[in-house]
Formats: C-alpha cells, structure tokens, sequence
C-alpha cells in the first residue's frame, strides 16, 4: 500500500498510526507511552504523568487526551485506547 507521507517523521500533531487497548493498572507504565488517550466509553480517565502525579478527567464517549499519559490508574471507569 502506497504511503505519501512513509518517509516523513512523525510530530506530536500528527495524526497517530497505530492504537491499543489501555488495561487501567496502578504499576503498568505505558510502553511506549502513548501520544493521546481516547475514550470508547463514558466515565472517569485517570491519569498519571512520568512525576507520579494524577489527575481525573471526566470523559464523553468518542473524547480525546492530548496527554502523554505514564499510566492509565485502576480508578478509571471509562474504556480506553492509547494512540502512537
């Protein structure tokens, strides 16, 4: 499959290119820790950055993080998919 843009390097607006199902973990990292976190379904997304601070965000079906997320924490009632 053609790709015009397989030799460009990707930013972080870019549109991601790959994605996978998030497992809330309180020890999981994310690896590799994803450009932006996206919600399948309704609820709370806890978050926590690389300094070990969390925060929830309360989140829509279809809603999207622009977040470097370091975990996903267990508190988290919303299904999620990280994008790369």
């Amino acid at each position: 499959m053609a790709d015009n843009f397989g030799n460009t390097e990707p930013g972080l607006s870019s549109p991601a290119t790959k994605h996978r199902a998030v497992t809330p973990s309180d020890s999981t990292v994310l690896d590799p820790i994803p450009r932006a976190i996206v919600a399948l379904t309704a609820g709370n997304v806890v978050v926590q950055d690389g300094a070990g601070t969390s925060v929830t965000y309360p989140v829509l079906a279809g809603d999207r993080l622009d977040f470097r997320a370091y975990r996903i924490m267990a508190a988290t009632t919303a299904t999620v998919v990280a994008w790369e």
